[in-house]
């Protein structure tokens, strides 16, 4: 199953991590601009409406999920993209999206069933698919 392969790819501890460095918009955003090109702290800093030292936090939690990486260089600490820990984080997202497709689909053959099972029901049976088709109106009009 799709939930025993997460589990021998990444501990839960490693799945807290990543969830939790993405949880935030501040952290998003960082490391959407870092996978376009490398910046120094103070100058992702200078992009936030908060604290060199808020921002030091924030690519400190990135750093801990293996989301990005920092290298000094000089003064400076470089901040890049993890491309491995990055590909990680697609992979197992792809994986929930199977999961949570899985799921939705069974939920939509239930409620199919049951509307099939209902009193005056003039269904078939048959599962539905996934999106909503306009209904006729009487003036002629469609909505969803």
């Amino acid at each position: 199953m799709v939930v025993d392969q997460l589990r021998k790819q990444l501990s839960d501890e490693e799945l807290d991590r990543v969830f939790q460095a993405f949880a935030d918009t501040t952290r998003r955003d960082i490391v959407r601009r870092v996978t376009v090109g490398e910046y120094s702290v103070s100058g992702l800093a200078a992009l936030y409406a908060m604290s060199f030292a808020a921002v030091q936090k924030h690519v400190a939690v990135l750093e801990r999920a293996s989301l990005v990486s920092k290298e000094k260089r000089g003064r400076e600490q470089i901040v890049r993209a993890n491309h491995d820990g990055l590909q990680r984080a697609r992979r197992l997202l792809d994986e929930y999206e199977v999961i949570w497709r899985q799921r939705a689909d069974r939920i939509e053959d239930l409620l199919a069933e049951t509307a099939a099972t209902e009193p005056g029901s003039t269904q078939t049976g048959n599962r539905h698919t996934s999106k909503a088709q306009p209904t006729q109106m009487k003036d002629g009009k469609g909505s969803s």
